[in-house]
Parts: C-alpha cells; structure tokens; sequence
C-alpha cells in the first residue's frame, strides 16, 4: 500500500544548495550515481566474502538513455535496500540546517567540510526533474521497493514488482538538461569519471557479443610492476592520455603502507623548451575519478608529468571535489616526490646514456622541482647535467670551483667563474674563442635556465657564480697589455650616443677585432624586468678592443673621415656578434659595407 512522507531535512532550499555549493560541475551527477552502484555492488562482494549473501559471478552496472521518455537509468546488482534502508539513507539527509551548512562552508572556503553527507543521490537533481528509484535488497523475502520525488519536501515510497536484487536510478531529466540523453555525451562522460571503476560499465547494452564495457575494471596501475610489460605501459599511456609520442620513461607506484598508494607517472616528450607545458596528472580514489592536478597531492612540478594515481586514504570533502587540509595529504605528496628523486637517481646510475638522451625533455622538469621544492633539491642536485660546449654532459656539480672561505668572502673575494651560453648560433664567436683557448662553458639555452642559475647561485654563495660567455673577457683569451687612450678616446667620442664604455686588451685571437661585454648583473635585472612586463631596460654594454688585431691596428694608422668609417665598421661587426641589429645599424652597416667596397674597388 502506498503512502507518503516528508525528507527530513530542516530547510525546503536543498536543491538550491547542492546546485550551488557542493559541485563545481554539473555533469558530476553522473559520477556519483555510478559510484554508488559502485559501491553497492563492493558491499555485496564482502557479505559474499563473510558467508553472508550468495555469490555472484557477474557484476555489472548498466546506464540506459532513453531520448523518447527523456530517463537517463543506472542499474546495478549490489546490495539492494529494504524499504527501511531506503528510509535512512535516501530520505535523511544528514544535514543539522541549511543556514548552518552555508555558514560553515563559507568559514571553511570550501576545504573544511567532511564528507559524511551521502549527498552523491541527490547531486542527480542538479539535471532532473523528477527521480525514481526501484531497489530490492539481497536479504531473502524482502519486497522491492519503490521511490520518488520530485526534489522538493516530499517523496513516495511503496513496494513495487522488481526482478533480483540491485538498484535501479531513473532520472527524469528537465527540459534543458536533455543532452544528457545523448549517448554520445554519457559516453564521453563515462570515460572521463568511470574509465577505472572496479565493475564493468555498459551503455545502452543490445545483449550481445558486441557489447562491451565502456571502462577497464583493472587498470595497468593496480598491478604489480613485475607483472607489467614496457608494451603494456605505452599502450596505457596512449589510451588514458591520447598522446601517440611514445613517453620517455615512467615510474610505478605501489604501496600499501603508510598510506594506500598506486599509480603511474610518464615522463612525456616534449617540444622545444619555449615555456613550461602543463601536464595532467588525473586523481583517483578507490578508481573514482576525482579531478586532474590537485594540488595538495600533486606538487605543482610535477604537474608538468603525465600519470594516474589512485589512492583510497585521501579525505574528500562532500563533493569529492576538493581535498580538506590534512597532514597525511602532505605525507602522500612528499612520498610522491621522493619516488620521482629516487626513480631518476636510479636512472642516472643505472642507464647514463638513457638518461643523458632523455635530458633534453625532463631538464625543465627537473630544474622547475629543484627551484619548488628543497626536498626535491636535495634528492636531485648530484644528478642535474649540462651540455658543454664541446657537446659532453658534466654534472653541475663538477663545473664548481672550490669553496671561498669566510674570511676570504669578507674581504670581497668571490667563487670562479662558471661560463655558460644561453645561444649557440648567437654566441659563436664567443664560443670559438673559448673553444681555442681550452675554455669551457656550459650550454644553459632552456626557458628556466635563467631562473635556475641564479638559484644555484643562492644554494652555493661561496662555490660558484654564473657568467654569460659574453659577459667579461676571460683570463685565459688576453695577456698582460697597457690601456691605448688614443684608441679608447676614438672609439667613445664615436659612442657618446650609445653609451657604451670602451676599453682595450691583448686578445690571444687575432682574427677578432673586438668584443661587445654586457655586465652579468645588469643583463640579469633587464631580462627580470622583461619577464615580469616592467620594460626591458637597456643593460650597459663595453666595447673591448683586441690590440692584437691587425683591423684594429690600421684604424690608429687612418685618418679623418677613413678612421671613422673603419671604427664604426668595427663597432657594429661587434655589436653583430653580440646581438640582431636594429633597422637602424643594420642601414649604417649595409652603408659602411659599401663604402669599403666602393674604396677597395678603386684601388685594384
């Protein structure tokens, strides 16, 4: 006999709550639902496993759209209810108030609530307008039972004609909610939150042999890594991340203790290091879909990875959305990136050359961690490489020069220089003079490279500072020589509108006629400037001239207007060396070039 009575919750403005507090997207309804069916079913597998119910070999969960009744369904065979399960579960909702859940979600700012609602059945309200459930409990003689409402304050529930335990959900769905019964769309939202539960999914099954399960009960993560081959990992990577360049290498998390953790975390290739890509990291908890790159699991470096990690001990709040603040959180981050240390480590021991040919792809990974994170830091700095410029890899490390002392840094003393270059073509004359004169340089050419240096730099005050390959003149390119005023004073009248200093050395290059050097410091706190978009302002600049050039031997010997044209020719092949021209100098070097030619000609 039917009858009627009233959901006991304090306040009739449920719907608008939920709508507005507990999902962020609308289309997680769907989650929750299959999660309970989920669920339902995991509750019947441990009576199974106590003696308590009898076995069931074929779970499964089947989602059925239909557009013509305008019902989304979800079924499962689980546990069932009675009708006085249906009572406590479904129709007390575990609110104390309204106003009260308000008022402690705002003071919590969404982090603090505890997930002990069992709101997931009524998130479907967010997309329907009415919702029946048709349930029969595995207890032997109990009636199936059938509810409904429409949302509001009151509901339905009687007994009803249903065939083996399990629970049927059936969403009448609103009017403007109807691309909900696409299939298309259930499809892809399936994919997106279900991929891994533990049971096979169906959607719309024809109950043949072709039908197939929309999701893999058994995710390659949930394996023993023994158990796993390299084909399978890269079809798992392709399959969960539709990236087809094949990654570079991977990590297999598995523990049971001191919290339950499983995954696997890709090292994808990737482009040219022109900024940091951010990857996807997908959460799951006990194979529900949570969200992509939490951060609170998740350090914000290795976001830049590709994986799936599932772990079971994580607190969700209400709406599985969002993580509350938790200290096992912070150990389950920590672990994550020691794993990630202790796997390159590994490597870097283990296959150098492997490493070495993956560097390329994972040195912004690994430098942006050791810049976020100390731990990190700690764990990798013995590991983090650099190309020379004669194309070798050498460990950071090793390019450090010896500690200054206390009492040496007091009296102004600083650590040697380690050269680096930050553009090959750009830098090649630099280059090739290093190269002559047995000098080395590191190549420091991606996009966090000026970042990372100066953090080293900060690491290791009394073992090392950075200097461009174009920063200053190094001891081992010039001998001993005196200042030539009349070159120096010739050259800065003619750069007065540049503001260029100038000075003179003995290079042991003859062929380079001179250099441009531009302050480390001051080139620094331009780029800086530029990356935060406060203008990039100009850094100074010397003009070093080589003594022992015959080019610039024969400029003294010139005279008037031939000794100008043949210092600003000079100056500007300097300046080509340094950088692009401007319109500008590249008009008054195409111009000196000709008038060299036109006078060269006339002497033939």
């Amino acid at each position: 006999m039917s009858r009627q009575g009233n959901i006991k919750i304090s306040s009739e403005n449920m719907m608008p709550i939920i709508k507005k507090w507990l999902y962020s997207e609308k289309d997680i309804f769907l989650r929750e639902i299959v999660a309970n069916a989920s669920d339902a079913i995991t509750k019947h597998k441990k009576l199974v496993s106590l003696g308590e119910a009898a076995e069931e070999s074929a779970y499964r969960i089947t989602v059925t759209t239909d557009e013509a009744a305008g019902t989304l369904t979800v079924e499962d065979n689980g546990i069932g209810m009675t009708e006085e399960e249906v009572e406590k579960y479904i129709t007390q909702i575990a609110f104390s108030g309204a106003a009260d859940f308000l008022e402690q979600y705002e003071k919590a700012g969404g982090e603090g609530i505890i997930g002990h609602f069992g709101l997931g059945f009524y998130s479907a309200y967010m997309v329907s307008d009415d919702i029946e459930i048709y349930t029969r409990s595995y207890r032997e003689g109990a009636p199936a039972v059938h509810w409904e409402s429409d949302g509001e304050s009151t509901y339905t529930i009687d007994t009803c004609e249903k065939e083996g335990r399990g629970t049927r959900v059936v969403m009448h769905l609103a009017e403007e909610e109807k691309e909900f019964l696409k299939e298309g769309v259930i499809r892809g939202l399936l994919q997106k939150y279900c991929s891994f539960m533990p049971y096979e999914i169906y959607l719309n099954p024809k109950g043949g042999e072709e039908d197939k399960p929309v999701n893999t009960p058994v995710p390659l993560y949930l394996k023993q890594p023994k158990d796993c081959t390299e084909e399978e990992y890269k079809t798992f990577y392709r399959e969960t991340f539709s990236d087809y360049n094949e990654p570079l290498f991977w990590i297999h998390l598995n523990m049971e203790y001191p919290f339950r953790l499983k995954g696997i975390l890709y090292f994808p290739k990737v482009k040219k290091q022109v900024e940091l890509e951010r990857g996807k990291v997908k959460l799951y908890c006990n194979q529900v879909y949570i969200a992509d790159n939490i951060k609170e699991v998740i350090p914000e470096f290795l976001m830049l990875l590709n994986g799936v990690i599932d772990c079971p001990d994580i607190p969700l709040n209400v709406s599985r959305s969002f993580l509350q603040n938790d200290r096992q959180v912070q150990k389950i981050a920590k672990h994550i990136t020691k794993k990630v240390a202790d796997r390159l480590t590994e490597l870097y021991k283990n296959d150098r050359e492997r490493y070495e040919n993956a560097w390329e792809d994972i040195s912004t990974f690994v430098k942006f961690g050791a810049v976020k994170d100390e731990d990190f830091y700690a764990k990798v700095k013995d590991i983090i490489i650099f190309k020379n410029i004669s194309g070798e890899y050498k460990t950071l490390e090793s390019a450090f020069g010896p500690e200054v002392s206390a009492d040496d840094a007091k009296e102004g003393k600083e650590p040697e220089a380690v050269y680096y270059v930050s553009d090959v073509n750009k830098q090649a004359q630099y280059i090739q003079m290093f190269k002559e004169a047995g000098l080395d340089a590191l190549v420091c050419d991606a996009y966090i490279d000026p970042h990372f240096l100066s953090y080293i730099e900060y690491k290791n005050p009394t073992r090392v500072r950075f200097l461009r390959i174009d920063a200053d003149i190094a001891g081992a390119l010039k001998e001993d020589s005196d200042e030539d005023r009349a070159l120096i004073d010739l050259f800065t009248d003619l750069l007065k509108e540049e503001h260029v200093a100038v000075k003179t050395e003995k290079l042991k290059n003859s062929a380079v006629p001179a250099v441009v050097n531009v302050s480390e410091f001051m080139r620094r706190m331009s780029e800086m400037n530029s990356f935060y978009r406060m203008g990039e302002s100009p850094a100074d600049m010397t003009l070093v001239l080589n003594l022992n050039a015959p080019a610039v031997q024969a400029v003294k010997e010139a005279e008037g207007e031939a000794q100008k044209l043949a210092a600003e020719y000079i100056w500007l092949l300097a300046l080509m060396n340094y950088r692009a021209l401007t319109p500008e100098e590249l008009a008054k070097f195409t111009n000196a070039s000709t008038r060299y030619l036109e006078e060269s000609l006339k002497k033939l």
